[in-house]
């Protein structure tokens, strides 16, 4: 039984799954008229599960509960710059390191799960700095995503939207960026718990992986007939096999009027399938979907503005969890799943 929280634009939804089916009318909602932007937790410690969600204007919340019915919520007290959170990561080796990334670009370390936080300073000293810039916010820019390499709690991975991949290996206190053949515009970073230093990117400018911690990047696009990539999972059981979704371009992917996106495959050296049947709606009126794996192999859940779907063969089949839906959900997009064992 799993816990799944899913970032709405104005809302978080918590309901339990059991994967072949979850009671709509137990869907719990909190943050209502909140601006969400991220959101993430870890289930280490079950009698303290912990979920961090970032907001654009009302900075950065904490979620404590160990049922949807249960949860509260409290607005973190913080110094950040501002109030707009862009992103947050859970360390894998330790769940009370907590790092929030803001708009403008700062990253911020919390050594206590959430009640102190420090700034990692140094980030926009980097020399490309000056040329970083959010196209519908050109004046600024922001920390789209951060994840922490599950070898080295001291390798921090960071996308700047828009205009660099940057890495830390000494726990943010230098940073390197721009490393040879990264991604200037990623959206969603992933590591592998069996493959030190493996990096995944999905970004605006095409899917990446690296093997040395972020030094280096392949690009195989092989297959991706749509290189605007968002929203990207990896199965726990083999570090080849990759989802991701993607579209033609920004409004495409985000604006439900307009959009048009596909989710594609990728296991071992092979091209890019897409996944077109299977249950996951995609193509004309879908917006990208974001994804979150469990512990279990091949088990991944995938959120669009269609609804809350799963999978346990990576892919091959999705069923729609009964999380509440209504209509007007069908005109937003997800800003992230988050699937947690009961």
């Amino acid at each position: 039984m799993d816990t799944v929280y899913v970032a709405l634009r104005d809302r978080l939804l918590a309901s339990s799954s059991s994967r072949d089916g979850a009671d709509s009318s137990r869907t719990t909602t909190r943050l209502e008229g909140c601006d969400l932007e991220c959101l993430a937790g870890t289930a280490t410690r079950p009698e303290q599960k912990r979920v961090f969600v970032g907001t654009f204007e009302d900075g950065l919340f904490r979620v404590r509960g160990r049922k949807p019915s249960d949860l509260t919520v409290e607005r973190l007290e913080t110094d950040f710059v501002s109030e707009a959170v862009t992103a947050v990561a859970v360390s894998p080796h330790d769940p009370d390191v907590v790092y929030a990334g803001t708009e403008p670009s700062r990253v911020y370390r919390s050594t206590d799960g959430g009640d102190s936080w420090r700034q990692l300073t140094g980030l926009t000293d980097l020399p490309s700095a000056e040329e970083w810039a959010f196209p519908p916010r050109p004046h600024t820019h922001h920390v789209r995503c951060l994840a922490v390499d599950p070898g080295d709690p001291d390798r921090l991975y960071v996308g700047i939207e828009a205009g660099a991949f940057v890495y830390s290996d000494d726990g943010g206190e230098t940073w390197h960026e721009r490393p040879d053949g990264s991604r200037r515009d990623n959206h969603t970073l992933a590591t592998h718990p069996d493959r030190e230093g493996r990096v995944y990117t999905a970004a605006g400018d095409g899917y990446a992986v690296s093997d040395d911690g972020g030094e280096h990047w392949d690009l195989p696009q092989r297959g991706l007939e749509h290189t605007y990539c968002w929203g990207l999972a990896v199965d726990p059981a083999d570090p080849e096999s990759v989802i991701v979704s993607s579209a033609s371009g920004a409004s495409r992917a985000h604006t439900a009027e307009r959009a048009e996106s596909y989710v594609y495959r990728r296991t071992d050296d092979e091209s890019w399938d897409r996944l077109e049947r299977g249950g996951l709606p995609t193509g004309e009126g879908v917006v990208r979907a974001v994804f979150d794996t469990t512990d279990e192999d091949g088990v991944v859940y995938a959120v669009n503005n269609r609804g809350l779907f799963v999978t346990d063969d990576f892919g091959d089949s999705w069923e729609c969890v009964g999380i509440e839906w209504d209509e007007s959900l069908e005109a937003q997009t997800p800003r992230g799943v988050l699937a947690l064992p009961r």
